[in-house]
C-alpha cells in the first residue's frame, strides 16, 4: 500500500479547479451538509469520512441512506459531508494541504486530474480496486500519465431531443439523420414550414465547450490543436446555422438548462441535451424522442462524459485503505450502479452488466445507453490539469465566431495561439 503523505497542492490546482465547473448534471448549491455520527478519526474508531457534490440529498435521503449502509456492511460508521461541486474540489485541495482529506471522495470526473496531480490521491491499484469491468471510454477520465485513480460511478452525456410533432408535420424521418448533411437538410426543411429549428448552450462557460465537443469531435479534430481543419469545419458548421436561421442568436448566452426551456416551448425542432432530461422530456407537451449527435461523415459522434468518480485520498494511517475499498466496492456494485442510475436521473452505469440492468428497468433508455459507450471523458488523452485552460480557449473562439467577431479560422487559431502561450504545445 502506499506511504504517501504530504501532497503538493498549489495555487494553479485550485484555479483549475474553479475553471471546470459542473456541466454534467445539477447537484444543488448548499456549501456544505452532513449526515452520519462523528466519532474520533482513526482506523480502529469506526468513524470513516465521505464528502459528495449532493447537498441536494440529506441525511434522511435514500442516498445518504445507502452510503451509510455501505459503511455498516464494511463494519464502520461514515460521516458523511455534502458541497456543491466546485466547493467540494477546493475543500478536498485545501484539506489535503494539511493531510487531512477524508477518506472517500466522489467528484467530478474532470477534476480526479487536478487532485491526482497534486499527488493527493490513490491508485486503483494502490488501493486493490479491480477496474477490468468499467468501460474503458469513461474509465479514460480517472487516467493520468497511464495511473488510474478512482472509478466511475456512472455517466451521463449529450445527444439530441428531436419535436415529433414538428418533425411528422414535415414529414422528416428521425432515423434518417446520421451525419452533419442529413441534420442540416431537416434543420432547412423544418424552417422552410415556418417552425424553428435547433436550440443548443453556446454560452462561454465549460457549458459551452461541453456542448461544442460532440461536434469538435465529431469532424475528427483534436483538443492539442484547437485549430486544425477539422476544428474549423466544426465551428462552421454552428456559425452557417445561425447565419441561416437554423439555430436562434440566444446560444450564445444559453445555459444548457436556459436551452431546454428553449426546447420545452414547443417551437424547436430538435435541442442538444443530457441524459438528466430524461424525465422532463417525458413529461413535455408534446411527443419526443432522442437520436445520436451525428459525426460529420456519418456515425455517432463522441459526446463528453459527465458524471462522478469515487476516489481516495492518501491518508497518514495506511491501515484505512483496507476498509475505504470495502466501501468503494459496496457503492459500485451492479445493483448499486443501478440504484445511482436512479438516484441521479438516469446515470447510465459505467459497466456492461450495470448497463444491461438498467435496461431490464428501463428500456427506453436505450439511446442513452449507447451515447455514452461512443462518448469520451473531457480530460482524456492524457490532457489532465491542460484540459480547463484548452476548453477556456475553445469556448472563447466560439463565441467570437458565433458572435461574428471573427470568422471561425480566426477565432480558433487565436485560440490556439493563447493556448499554446499558457504552456501547451501541439
Amino acid at each position: 500500500m502506499s506511504t504517501r503523505i504530504g501532497p503538493r497542492v498549489g495555487a494553479a490546482a485550485a484555479a483549475a479547479a474553479v475553471a471546470l465547473g459542473l456541466v454534467g448534471c445539477s447537484s444543488g448549491s448548499s456549501s456544505g451538509s452532513e449526515s452520519g455520527t462523528s466519532p474520533a478519526s482513526g482506523a480502529s474508531s469506526g468513524a470513516y469520512t465521505w464528502w459528495d457534490p449532493y447537498p441536494q440529498h440529506d441525511a434522511s435521503s435514500a442516498w445518504a441512506q445507502r452510503v451509510n449502509q455501505c459503511g455498516t456492511e464494511a463494519g464502520v460508521t461514515i460521516t458523511r459531508t455534502a458541497y456543491d461541486t466546485t466547493n467540494l474540489t477546493n475543500q478536498a485541495l485545501l484539506a489535503a494541504q494539511s493531510n487531512k482529506s477524508p477518506d472517500i471522495i466522489l467528484l467530478d470526473n474532470p477534476a480526479v486530474s487536478t487532485l491526482a496531480d497534486t499527488g493527493m490521491l490513490l491508485t486503483t491499484d494502490e488501493l486493490g480496486l479491480d477496474t477490468s469491468a468499467y468501460d474503458a471510454n469513461l474509465l479514460s477520465a480517472g487516467i493520468l500519465d497511464g495511473k488510474t485513480y478512482g472509478v466511475p460511478i456512472g455517466a451521463n452525456t449529450l445527444a439530441i431531443y428531436y419535436n415529433k410533432d414538428l418533425l411528422d408535420k414535415v414529414d422528416v424521418d428521425p432515423s434518417t439523420i446520421t451525419d452533419w448533411k442529413s441534420l442540416t437538410a431537416a434543420l432547412a426543411t423544418v424552417t422552410g414550414a415556418g417552425d424553428k429549428g435547433i436550440t443548443f448552450a453556446a454560452i462561454g462557460t465549460e457549458e459551452g465547450s461541453f456542448q461544442f465537443l460532440p461536434f469538435f469531435w465529431g469532424a475528427g479534430a483534436d483538443l492539442t490543436d484547437l485549430d486544425s481543419a477539422q476544428a474549423v469545419s466544426a465551428l462552421q458548421l454552428w456559425k452557417g446555422w445561425l447565419d441561416d436561421g437554423y439555430a436562434p442568436n440566444t446560444v450564445l448566452t444559453n445555459s444548457q438548462n436556459t436551452t431546454w426551456e428553449e426546447f420545452l416551448t414547443g417551437t424547436f425542432a430538435f435541442g442538444i441535451n443530457g441524459t438528466w432530461q430524461v424525465n422532463s422530456a417525458a413529461s413535455a407537451s408534446f411527443q419526443t424522442g432522442v437520436i445520436q449527435i451525428p459525426a460529420e461523415d456519418g456515425g455517432a459522434a463522441p459526446a463528453p462524459t459527465g458524471g462522478e468518480f469515487i476516489v481516495a485520498p492518501v491518508q497518514k494511517d495506511t491501515s484505512r485503505y483496507e476498509t475505504t475499498k470495502k466501501i468503494v466496492e459496496c457503492m459500485s456494485t451492479t445493483d448499486g450502479q443501478v440504484q445511482t442510475a436512479d438516484t441521479f436521473a438516469y446515470y447510465i452505469p459505467p459497466t456492461s452488466a450495470g448497463q444491461q440492468a438498467l435496461l431490464k428497468e428501463h428500456p427506453e433508455l436505450e439511446p442513452w445507453v449507447e451515447a455514452v459507450k461512443n462518448a469520451k471523458g473531457r480530460t482524456g488523452d492524457n490532457l489532465g490539469t491542460k484540459y480547463p485552460i484548452i476548453s477556456e480557449q475553445l469556448w472563447t473562439a466560439v463565441q467570437n465566431a458565433l458572435s461574428g467577431a471573427m470568422d471561425p479560422q480566426e477565432a480558433l487559431t487565436e485560440g490556439q495561439q493563447e493556448a499554446t502561450e499558457a504552456g501547451l504545445n501541439k
